[in-house]
């Protein structure tokens, strides 16, 4: 599917396919919109300038983006994934049939 994206360094909107998360010029962050293609592709050349000068405001960017929730299902984010490895966390604890002191070492 295609979806509208808005980049704040480029000052451009982009339609571009999937919830892309970069700009695909500047590579920086973007804002995936609420508005439709359709809704986009039938506004007239001033709409167009009005709307892209919102989402330039950050405050109103917000109220015209949404956030993709369902990111950690989708094909970049899975390939994301497999370039880092992921973190091991390893707890340790004691076992409860030793007392808290009996590996300790004393020092006259």
């Amino acid at each position: 599917m295609m979806y509208m994206h808005y980049c704040k360094r480029c000052h451009r909107v982009y339609m571009l396919n999937g919830h892309k998360q970069t700009c695909p010029k500047c590579r920086e962050n973007i804002a995936e919109l609420k508005i439709t293609y359709m809704d986009y592709a039938t506004m007239d050349m001033e709409a167009r300038e009005q709307f892209c000068n919102c989402c330039a405001d950050a405050e109103q960017l917000q109220k015209l983006s949404t956030t993709y929730r369902m990111y950690k299902y989708s094909k970049w984010y899975k390939e994301l994934q497999t370039q880092f490895p992921t973190t091991t966390i390893i707890t340790t604890y004691t076992l409860a049939e030793r007392t808290p002191m009996e590996n300790a070492v004393s020092v006259v």
